[in-house]
């Protein structure tokens, strides 16, 4: 090889290295975005403690059925609910501390722990799981995440996110697609895909309001994919973040307090 042969090829390597080098440090840089935008969703509902005043409306092809409760949390490991009305279900209570989960029934004065065979079942009737209570986790902690889109879509300037399991994640979802505003990060949807990456169910979150101090959507809407004319509703009235809360509200005892 001549010598001026010679240095254009050591050139065009060096363009090829520099090339790769900068398209990784590119994706790096996004990954990392990604992980932190993800976080700042998370964060929007957490808070070293929390108490909440929530409407839920089940509608189901059978009835259509409306509670309030309140509920505390403190951390990603406790969180009681409290039904406060209808009368013929108030106090009614369900405990979630770590992975288990306790259900407290005021009629027949019985305090019932969910078994593993349980927690895929309804939550409250509604068309959330017991599963769901449990999985609290960061949503960057299960899923790798990639942003999938970015821009104007349906006259929105959205970012959408592409959320896959991780290989060691105790999820039961194959994917999650979640939809943001870009200017104020505000979630807008929520897609759950099964194993078979076939939609499982919608979220769908609108109405914002400040709550504790946050601008935040205070209606979730959760449609389930094989019954679209059903959906449960959570209507945020009341939010407080960083309260104190003492951990014996989140014990055994504490079930059967009115």
């Amino acid at each position: 090889m001549k010598r001026d042969q010679f240095f254009k090829f050591v050139f065009v390597l060096l363009i090829l290295f520099a090339s790769v080098n900068w398209l990784y440090a590119d994706e790096k840089t996004e990954a990392v975005r990604a992980k932190s935008l993800l976080n700042h969703i998370d964060d929007m509902w957490r808070g070293k403690s929390s108490y909440a005043v929530t409407t839920m409306q089940v509608k189901t092809q059978h009835y259509t059925r409306t509670m309030k409760m309140e509920g505390w949390s403190k951390g990603k490991e406790q969180t009681l609910f409290r039904i406060i009305e209808p009368l013929r279900e108030k106090g009614t209570t369900t405990l979630k501390s770590g992975n288990h989960i306790y259900t407290y029934l005021p009629k027949t004065d019985r305090t019932i722990k969910l078994t593993s065979g349980m927690m895929m079942g309804s939550w409250m009737g509604s068309h959330l799981t017991n599963d769901d209570l449990v999985k609290e986790a960061r949503l960057e902690e299960d899923y790798d995440v990639t942003i999938s889109y970015e821009g104007e879509r349906d006259d929105q300037n959205i970012i959408e996110f592409l959320l896959i399991p991780k290989p060691d994640a105790a999820v039961v979802w194959g994917k999650l697609i979640l939809i943001i505003l870009a200017d104020s990060h505000i979630p807008v949807v929520e897609y759950y895909y099964d194993e078979d990456m076939q939609l499982a169910r919608t979220i769908s979150f609108t109405d914002l309001k400040i709550l504790g101090g946050r601008e935040l959507p205070s209606t979730l809407r959760v449609v389930p994919a094989d019954k679209p004319d059903e959906y449960t509703e959570f209507v945020y009235k009341q939010m407080q973040f960083d309260i104190a809360v003492s951990d014996n509200l989140f014990s055994l005892s504490s079930l059967k307090k009115r």
